[in-house]
């Protein structure tokens, strides 16, 4: 298991922005929370963990919507 700590900076540059950050991973902690499959190996993580896990591994993305 990776202890390694990730940084809002790493996760910004995943992202590209603060919001797409806080949208995305609150998005997929409510998928997480309602027993989603978890997308990482790590099994003692608690669901903020996992969340920022799966994004810093690129497993989760964010795709804005267009509006019509």
């Amino acid at each position: 298991m990776n202890s390694k700590k990730i940084t809002i900076e790493e996760l910004y540059d995943k992202t590209g922005s603060l919001y797409k950050l806080v949208i995305l991973a609150s998005k997929r902690a409510v998928e997480l929370n309602d027993v989603a499959a978890q997308l990482t190996e790590y099994e003692k993580d608690n669901i903020s963990e996992t969340t920022l896990k799966e994004i810093m591994e690129g497993k989760v993305s964010y795709t804005g919507q267009k509006k019509v």
